[in-house]
């Protein structure tokens, strides 16, 4: 018989302990950790599953607490089914086949698909099941971008989290000046980690990515680096409607934006901001709930 523990609490305390448990090295290696969205609809609540072997004794809740920086949430623990936990912790970030692209954790074997392009981001960064969604598309309409024959020399990937977005697009123009930006401290750490595993070089020179702690454009080195031929922003409707007018001034004549992070539902006021700031609709994807857009700006006189 197998057990899981789990602990729901916010996106930001879930991923902080997954990042703790990665930096112990006394680790019970029979303690097999992921993280994800509670619901699509509620992409700040996540849940922390442990799963085990055996049934849970007082001391592998106490390790699970600790990992928690303020008050451990509530903490329960149930059994399941015999099966092979590891196995059980990757269903809840399966790998992301997208276009030429391959997302896996790293306990998943690689891809076999000929001529794909594989990505390794640990489960300590989930996708959750609408950000996979969103991610997923993403994924998509860049590699859709690049078959449409889209030059990109100077791309940012903004909110940029995992700097998964980014090193696909570097993937896709390699010669391309590259910076990420979030407003989240924690992903300088998690961009530096992400990009040793998946050989990406991080710096200010071409072929490199430049990573930037900042809300949204506000910094000097992002605003410097404009103007940009390629924005990605896979965020949340309510940032992406309050950046349209920051993004069409770092936005290059006849540049391209990817949008993600709203629902269908929100669509529509999105365009509507993007299009007063001089986007047009170049193309749509629907992924499940999730509308992913291509805009390009008007190369106005």
């Amino acid at each position: 018989m197998s057990w899981k523990i789990v602990a729901h609490a916010e996106k930001r305390a879930v991923q902080a302990a997954l990042l703790r448990h990665e930096d112990l090295e006394d680790w019970d290696a029979e303690i097999v950790l992921s993280g994800h969205e509670r619901a699509e609809d509620t992409p700040q609540e996540w849940i922390l599953e442990a799963y085990l072997p055996r049934k849970p004794r007082r001391g592998d809740l106490a390790l699970i607490a600790n990992l928690f920086d303020d008050a451990a949430p509530e903490i329960t623990s149930e059994a399941i089914a015999d099966q092979d936990w590891v196995t059980l912790s990757q269903q809840a970030t399966p790998p992301i086949h997208a276009g030429r692209f391959v997302v896996r954790t790293p306990d998943y074997p690689a891809s076999e698909q000929p001529g794909a392009v594989e990505f390794i981001i640990p489960a300590s960064q989930a996708f959750g099941t609408g950000q996979h969604e969103t991610t997923a598309g993403c994924l998509t309409m860049l590699d859709q971008m690049k078959r449409n024959g889209i030059v990109a020399r100077n791309l940012i990937d903004i909110g940029t989290g995992t700097g998964l977005l980014g090193f696909a697009a570097m993937s896709l123009w390699s010669r391309a000046l590259s910076t990420a930006s979030d407003i989240d401290p924690i992903c300088e750490g998690v961009v530096r980690d992400n990009a040793a595993l998946n050989g990406v070089t991080l710096g200010s020179g071409a072929s490199a990515m430049l990573m930037v702690t900042a809300p949204g454009l506000d910094h000097s080195a992002l605003q410097v680096r404009a103007p940009y031929d390629l924005v990605i922003a896979n965020i949340l409707a309510g940032p992406l409607v309050e950046l349209a007018p920051d993004i069409a001034d770092a936005t290059a004549p006849s540049g391209n934006v990817l949008l993600a992070g709203l629902l269908q539902t929100q669509e529509m006021t999105v365009r509507r901001a993007y299009r007063r700031a001089g986007f047009r609709l170049a193309a749509r994807l629907v992924k499940g709930d999730w509308s992913i857009l291509w805009l390009r700006k008007r190369n106005l006189p």
